[in-house]
Parts: structure tokens; sequence; C-alpha cells
């Protein structure tokens, strides 16, 4: 009794915090499952709603841009608005954007609900991390940000396997059903167990932050996305991009020089929080390229049907979730030096693997280079994103939060068109297999070499830290 006494307290006390952060994951699952569900979907959404290939590839550019929109507004709203209220808006937009989408019988209705399932992963997923760092005390904080990081891994990893099972039975309209009810129980969890996590203020609202950062990201994501059908040096990729990083300079200036920016950038000067927040937007540039290729290798070179691609990469998956669970436990034991440098290692081991097959190698080749991949890479994540966040005093939890899911997006969103401009490039050096053999190579070669700047990166981490080890101030 004594000894649970003398442990150190959660910054915010509530009644039922596991219940709570149960609500926050299960919504943040869902909208991770549904960054990469719909990859191996796009042909069939193609056939059924009669759309090109750069039309219905807004269905994934359309929910990142919205997502990159909201993501640095989720701070914004936290110092105004009762966390809860937050939380349930964002699942309420997911679940009626799910319905649209499931129902639609048209390509606009379904990019429409796609845009509004954008909002809820928007502002659940960043605030699933802040909230953690309020309702956990220190020395749980591993476990619970490894179960985290759970969601963030396995998600995006098995959205392929279920997607290609759904569609071996029935047709694309399930994929949104399915989010249906898991959202629903996110919800009833959220209204029951959560109170507020953060200190509400009377601040204005900054309309030229909030344009500012609209126009920044939304300009990255666009000109990324367009430049895998119109190419990096075509004037509206080029245009898009410099009004994107101009708009993102101007808002980083405001935000640097107001006393109550709309997000606190000046976490930046903490050294641990940098260099967490870079290897956690490399890892998941690691995992959403290699998640946009593999799926494409194993159709169009392999020669699997859709349901078998899906089922070619559960194991894989599988693997994810269960280092994903373990690397938060090794972190409270260890700290995050020696987890990210072994788990970019590793990672890039299975990236070699995958490189070194061809319409000739075996299926159980590329499965191990895959599930080999899938233990770097969630190795090295909840390591590095405790030790960044864990860093930062409890104010500045909600800004660190949302600046590294933000930028972890963004991250994903040009190296999955990066992924593509190679695979393309591939195609259009040689005809047939010969060719998407290489532009899947090419793409594989780019994850290689995010995986070792990302060790080397990695080289600057110490051990545990505490947010009052390095003050902001």
């Amino acid at each position: 009794m004594e000894m649970s006494q003398s442990m150190p307290k959660a910054r915010v006390q509530i009644a039922h915090p596991a219940i709570a952060m149960l609500g926050l994951m299960i919504g943040a699952f869902v909208g991770m499952f549904s960054e990469t569900a719909l990859n191996i979907a796009l042909p069939s959404l193609m056939a059924s709603l009669h759309v090109t290939q750069g039309t219905v590839q807004w269905l994934v550019t359309g929910y990142m841009l919205v997502i990159g929109i909201c993501m640095p507004l989720s701070s914004m709203l936290t110092k105004r608005f009762d966390t809860k209220k937050i939380v349930l808006f964002g699942l309420g937009a997911f679940l009626i954007g799910a319905v649209i989408a499931a129902m639609a019988p048209a390509f606009p209705v379904l990019l429409f609900g796609r845009m509004l399932q954008g909002i809820g992963t928007g502002l659940v997923l960043p605030l699933m991390f802040a909230v953690a760092m309020q309702i956990f005390p220190p020395y749980r904080l591993g476990t619970v940000m490894g179960l985290a990081a759970l969601v963030i891994m396995f998600a995006p990893a098995i959205g392929p396997t279920i997607t290609g099972i759904l569609l071996g039975v029935a047709s694309w309209h399930a994929i949104f059903w399915l989010l249906v009810p898991f959202l629903a129980v996110a919800f009833i969890l959220t209204a029951i167990a959560l109170d507020n996590a953060f200190e509400q203020k009377s601040i204005p609202i900054d309309w030229a932050s909030i344009a500012l950062s609209t126009i920044g990201f939304g300009g990255i994501v666009i000109g990324t996305s367009m430049a895998s059908d119109a190419g990096w040096l075509s004037v509206r990729v080029i245009l898009a991009l410099v009004v994107g990083i101009a708009a993102l300079a101007l808002y980083a200036g405001r935000q640097l020089s107001q006393s109550a920016p709309m997000l606190n950038l000046k976490a930046f000067k903490n050294r641990a929080f940098t260099t967490g927040t870079l290897l956690v937007m490399l890892d998941f540039g690691v995992i959403l390229a290699s998640m946009y290729l593999l799926p494409q290798y194993l159709q169009n070179v392999m020669g699997l049907p859709v349901a078998m691609t899906g089922l070619a990469m559960l194991p894989g998956g599988i693997v994810n979730a269960a280092v994903s669970a373990v690397a938060g436990r090794l972190y409270d034991r260890f700290g995050a030096k020696w987890l990210t440098r072994a788990g970019f290692i590793v990672a890039a081991i299975g990236v070699v693997i995958l490189m070194s097959t061809n319409a000739h190698s075996s299926l159980a080749q590329v499965i191990a280079g895959h599930i080999i991949l899938m233990i770097g890479a969630p190795l090295a994540m909840s390591p590095a994103q405790t030790y960044g966040l864990n860093s930062l005093p409890g104010s500045q939890s909600a800004d660190g939060s949302a600046i590294l899911n933000t930028l972890q997006q963004i991250v994903g969103a040009v190296a999955t068109a990066i992924a593509t401009s190679m695979l393309a490039l591939g195609t259009a050096s040689q005809a047939g297999v010969a060719g998407l053999t290489t532009g899947a190579h090419l793409g594989f070669g780019f994850v290689l070499i995010i995986a070792i700047v990302a060790f080397v990166i990695s080289l600057g981490v110490k051990g545990k830290v505490k947010s009052e080890d390095v003050p902001l101030n």
C-alpha cells in the first residue's frame, strides 16, 4: 500500500482510464485501418463506379487531405473545448461518413463519406496519444503507448488482408459496413468513461493560422498525390508543392511569434522530441510505402488473386501486432536506445529480402521478407513515440501529439507517392511483368533508404527521458 502511494500519479485522474483509452484506441484503429483498406479495392471501385485511376485515387487522397487539415487543429481544440466532446464529435463524423460511404450510389457521395471519415481520424488519432500521456502514470506509459502503437502499425498492416477477404465474398460496400459497429462501440465507451483531460483557456481563434495550415498541408498532400500520374516536374505538381511549403513556412513563423499559438512549435527545441518525431515519421513512411507496394507486387508480379493477396499478408500483420504489444513493455524496461536501432536494422533486412524476389520466387520468400519487415518497424515505432512525447511537459503533450501525428501523415502521403512513382518508372522502362518487377524493386529500394536514414538518426537516441529532464523554455 505504501509503495502504491509513493508511485508517481497520472497528470489527470479519471475513474476508468483503461475504458476511456479503449474507446480512443478502437476509433484510431478504424481510422488507420481505413487508410490502407481501400488500396486493394481500388480496381473494384473503378469498375463498379465507372471512374478512372486518377479519379478513384481521390478516395485515398481526399481522406488523407482532411486528416492533414484536422490534425493540427486538434491541439487548439483541446484548449477550447471539453476532451470528451471533441472525441465524440470525431467519432460521430466517422460513423456518419462510414454509413454514407457504405450506401453510396455514386462516386461523389462515396468521396463525401470518405472525407467525413477523415475528420474523425484527424481528431481521434492525435488525441489518443495526448490523452494517454495525461491519464496514465509514467511507469505505465511504455505499455500503454505500445498498445497505441499497435493500433498505428497493425491497422494499416491488416487492412489489405481484411479487404481482400471481404471482396472475395461480398462487394466493396461491406468494407464500410464493417466499420460501423466498431465505431458505435468506441462512441459508447468514450461517452461512458472519458473525462476532460486538458485545461481549457479562453483563447481567440486564429483564423489566419487555420487558413495557412489548411493550404500548407493540403498543398503538400495534393501535390504528392498528383505526382504519380502527372510527374514530379509537372507545373501543377510543382505549383501545389511550392504553395504548400510556402504556406507552412508562414504558418510556422506565425506560431513561433505568438504568445498563445494554435500549435506550439517550440516543442522542437526539445532534442529528444525532435529525434523521436523524425523516427516515427520515417517508420510510418516505411510502413505505408511497403503496404502500398506489396499488394500490387503480389497481384501483378506473382499473379495472386485478390483474396489470396490478403491472406498472404496476414502472417506479417499478426507478427506486427505481437511485436507492437511487446515493444511498449520493452521500452519500460530498456528505454528507446537499442530498440529503435535494432528495429530499423531488422526492417532493412526485411526490405532487402523483398528486393531479392521476382516472379519466379517462392511465395514463402515474399512472406518471410514481409514478416521480418513487420518485426522491425513496430519494434522501433512505440519506443520512438514514447521517447519523444514523454520528453515534453504535460502542458505540451497535446501540441506534441498533434505535431507528431500530422507530420507522420504527411510523410506517409509523400512516401506512398514516391513509391507509386518508382512503380510507374519501372513499368515505363520495360513491358509486362519485367517492368512491374523493376518498379517494385525501385519502390522497395526507396523504402530501404528510409530505413537506413532512420537508423542513422536513431544513433542520437539516449535512454529514457522524462519531461522534467529537458524543459521547453
